[in-house]
């Protein structure tokens, strides 16, 4: 079994871990962290884990070493120990923002203050394992992804990597994000909205998820990706909707074959595209608690006007699912292992 540990146990994604960890096969966890919930029991905090566990919350010097860390903390905070973290966990997975970004000068421009741990950038790898999976194979660090970063990316990958996208063109991604996105205790409503209507609207400095998305295109080229974020009547979720313009004039065919090459064989991308009922494009109510991707696409081709779309669960595939996925993959555990709940309907 291997001896899992959580750093940052009370958050929302903190909770999603030990959900899908608990039932994990090959998975024992052995601690969590709450510096606010001391020698609570797990179910206290995350009332669906009752009956799950008789763990309490530790404090983080209480932490002893384990074969995988997973570091689950407000952004900013997990560079800060880095090498602590690293010498009690064999591999580290950081669900924040620390270690996303390869280059320490554009972190500085993102996120606003320099890097505590430059030095730790070029160990993570990016852990989107539909577009890094093979250097995330036995790899020892990974950071996550950020959610809607993940939606635009997944929306957007099939069409860049056939070249049918270029980078001749503004790309705007319309997000549209559940309230727990801003975590159980919202702090930056301007980058992650936690009331309904509110709006991260396109600026000169850009969304923070940007860069990554950016970043994950830049092997097929430099591509300018804005996103704008809404807070919906949606607690879990982000529905992603890539507007672009492509030529007139190109058949349903002519999207069906760069989804199908790039998706098929990807155990959490799905291709939904129908031409009659309720459920012809991707939703994410559909995809709560789930690890799935739903990817899709609208096309007018009198005028070239298209909407690239994907769906998922910002805690899910955005967050803890990812991170349950890249563990997976860095410990030789077979990739959809604990991750393949379907969801639920209606």
């Amino acid at each position: 079994m291997i001896r899992v540990g959580i750093v940052g146990g009370s958050g929302y994604t903190g909770g999603e871990l030990l959900r899908v960890l608990l039932a994990h096969p090959e998975v024992e966890v052995t601690q969590a962290t709450s510096e606010s919930n001391i020698g609570k029991f797990y179910y206290q905090v995350h009332p669906h884990l009752r009956g799950k566990t008789q763990l309490r919350f530790i404090g983080r010097d209480a932490l002893e070493a384990c074969d995988v860390l997973f570091l689950a903390l407000p952004h900013g905070e997990a560079q800060k120990h880095i090498g602590r973290y690293t010498a009690l966990g064999s591999k580290i997975i950081d669900l924040s923002a620390d270690f996303r970004l390869h280059d320490a000068n554009q972190y500085k421009t993102v996120y606003g203050h320099d890097h505590a741990a430059p030095e730790w950038l070029g160990k993570f790898v990016y852990g989107l394992p539909e577009l890094f999976r093979e250097n995330l194979r036995g790899a020892d660090y990974a950071s996550g992804v950020g959610c809607n970063a993940t939606a635009s990316t997944l929306a957007l990958w099939a069409l860049v990597k056939a070249g049918v996208v270029t980078a001749n063109q503004p790309i705007i991604v319309d997000a549209k994000v559940g309230s727990s996105e801003a975590g159980r205790e919202p702090t930056d409503s301007s980058h992650h909205p936690a009331r309904v209507g509110i709006v991260r609207p396109f600026a000169l400095t850009g969304h923070r998820h940007e860069y990554e998305v950016k970043q994950s295109l830049a092997q097929c080229g430099e591509f300018d990706v804005r996103l704008a974020i809404t807070s919906v009547e949606l607690v879990r979720g982000v529905s992603a909707a890539v507007h672009l313009t492509l030529p007139a004039g190109l058949a349903d065919k002519d999207f069906w074959g760069p989804y199908r090459q790039t998706w098929s064989g990807q155990p959490f991308v799905r291709i939904v595209h129908e031409k009659t009922g309720m459920h012809r494009h991707p939703e994410p109510r559909l995809l709560s608690g789930t690890n799935y991707a739903d990817v899709g696409w609208e096309y007018d081709p009198a005028t070239g006007r298209t909407v690239l779309l994907c769906a998922i669960d910002n805690l899910g595939k955005g967050a803890a699912g990812t991170a349950i996925q890249c563990m997976n993959l860095m410990c030789g555990i077979e990739e959809t292992t604990a991750l393949t709940f379907g969801g639920i309907y209606p």
